[in-house]
């Protein structure tokens, strides 16, 4: 049945187009910490610190938000769209503004990683999900919009950034952009609701949609080679990721000698292609098959590994081609990833699932700083943290080929 409602005065097939945009604000906000590598080597410099250490803020916020978010996931139905967000917002803010009084990197590390990466974690599915129940029809378009804000957060947050810590310190900035987090996101949940139980957009015949598919419950899922597989294409490509994102300004400046302002410039244009990655690889696996694209993407990883293994000073070039790969990749398994769990184990029960698939990132991440930072310190180089990703990335690819496969019901 479709019901003849209203979002803000207009008909609900146009209004609804509003929380899309809402939603990519908010990630906007949210995808800050993809900016991390600005803040290191000050970070460092004010701590007296190395590379691990620097690292530990951004590994436990990826951490933190790969957590919570499948529990928060759980509570909207609940308590809705609107409360979840408002609740993480203010956990957003109050991490980062307690990070503005850090006195070590412990403090650093419980303040924006613990406390910011959660709400980013309690904030991160309600957009989605509101995105997801107005766009029935158009679900992938609408999804991948309202998420395309988080990968191209460093666009923004990268050179603002860098600014206000030339300006006023690091921590200085963690204060100013979480008051600046906390508002805005508060503001923006403010209208956030799903549609009535009942309401479909008008001309779509949901018995005209895809053809039926096995919907696999969690523990059925989690039984599946397929699952096993995906788990783990998925890790290595948001280690290579992820790490790549978190090395990015120190790899600038300390392989290539550019200076920290181009450093931060280089980290704005990554984040377009961060942002283009969803859309684009979420299209690749709709078309050729979860398999197919992760191949690709794994592929690209590799090349942009050997690339920066044979970069230099100077090199500014190869530089910004490898690194808009890796970034590239990344947002092209944040939506390889959902796009294939439901493909292979359906929609019914998506969010538990997809959940569940998501702790992969935080793997992904804990991983990836933790070995950039160890190699950094002991070999004295970024340069080397490009031999695990390529092999990784020739893992991916045997594991993709023989396991990313429909499961057998």
């Amino acid at each position: 049945m479709t019901e003849k409602i209203k979002v803000y005065g207009l008909p609900a097939e146009e209004g609804r187009w509003i929380f899309v945009a809402i939603g990519l604000i908010i990630n906007l906000c949210l995808g800050s910490v993809y900016s991390w590598s600005v803040f290191r080597k000050p970070i460092e410099q004010l701590f007296d610190i190395g590379a691990t250490e620097s690292g530990l803020p951004y590994m436990f916020f990826l951490a933190s938000f790969a957590i919570l978010m499948p529990i928060a996931g759980g509570l909207l139905d609940k308590y809705g769209p609107r409360n979840i967000t408002i609740l993480g917002g203010v956990l957003v803010g109050l991490g980062w503004i307690l990070a503005s009084f850090s006195s070590s990197i412990t403090i650093l590390i419980i303040s924006y990683g613990l406390i910011a990466g959660g709400g980013v974690g309690v904030v991160y599915g309600g957009p989605i999900a509101v995105s997801t129940r107005w766009f029935p029809d158009k679900k992938g378009l609408a999804v991948g919009l309202t998420i395309v804000g988080f990968g191209l957060s460093p666009f923004i947050t990268a050179p603002l950034a860098k600014l206000l810590i030339d300006l006023y310190g690091p921590l200085q900035t963690f204060n100013i952009l979480g008051i600046v987090f906390l508002i805005l996101i508060i503001l923006l949940a403010m209208p956030l609701k799903f549609p009535p139980p009942q309401w479909t957009p008008a001309g779509w015949n949901p018995s005209e949609a895809a053809a039926p598919i096995v919907n696999y419950n969690t523990s059925k899922m989690l039984r599946t080679s397929t699952f096993h597989g995906l788990w783990l294409c998925y890790v290595i490509g948001t280690f290579s990721g992820l790490m790549a994102i978190g090395i990015s300004s120190p790899v600038g400046q300390e392989i290539i000698h550019l200076t920290p302002a181009t450093a931060a410039m280089a980290v704005s244009v990554f984040a377009v292609f961060n942002g283009v990655g969803r859309p684009l690889f979420g299209w690749l696996t709709d078309r050729i098959t979860p398999r197919d694209s992760a191949i690709i993407s794994f592929i690209i990883i590799f090349l942009a590994s050997i690339g920066m293994l044979n970069a230099g000073e100077s090199n500014v070039v190869l530089y910004m081609v490898c690194f808009c790969c890796f970034w590239l990749c990344l947002g092209g398994w944040l939506a390889i990833a959902p796009t294939s769990t439901a493909t292979f184990f359906g929609t019914k029960h998506y969010s538990k699932n997809y959940g569940v698939m998501f702790t992969a990132y935080g793997v992904g991440a804990i991983l990836g700083t933790l070995i950039s930072g160890s190699l950094k310190d002991i070999f004295g180089s970024y340069i080397y943290t490009f031999y695990p990703t390529a092999v990784l990335a020739i893992i991916g690819i045997a594991i993709a080929i023989v396991l990313l496969k429909p499961p057998e019901n």
